[in-house]
């Protein structure tokens, strides 16, 4: 399983509001079919393979380009971890809660 954190930010947007942005990128990871998580500072995907993450990802940034945007910068953090089965978002998050005191 690889997850991955990632962001992508609007450059030359006319105000400080993103939302509008955040809610397009978001929509295609949804529409992707992948297992999603929004956060405060970006969103989370889990994909089986690095063509449907990468994919998913191209078209949400993609989808920021339609709105009118000349510039889009995109950070991407992926753990493709091979050595453990269902490594999923979840299950990373329950093994820290479950070590806490």
């Amino acid at each position: 399983m690889i997850t991955c954190d990632f962001a992508i930010l609007p450059v030359g947007a006319e105000d400080t509001e993103c939302k509008k942005y955040v809610t397009a990128a978001v929509q295609l990871i949804k529409d992707s079919g992948l297992n999603y998580q929004l956060t405060g500072m970006g969103t989370q995907i889990e994909a089986e393979n690095l063509k449907e993450l990468y994919d998913a990802i191209a078209n949400a940034q993609e989808e920021i380009f339609k709105t009118g945007i000349g510039r889009v910068y995109t950070v991407i953090k992926v753990d493709d971890r091979r050595d453990q089965e269902n490594r999923t978002l979840d299950a990373k998050v329950k093994t820290v809660n479950d070590m806490l005191h």
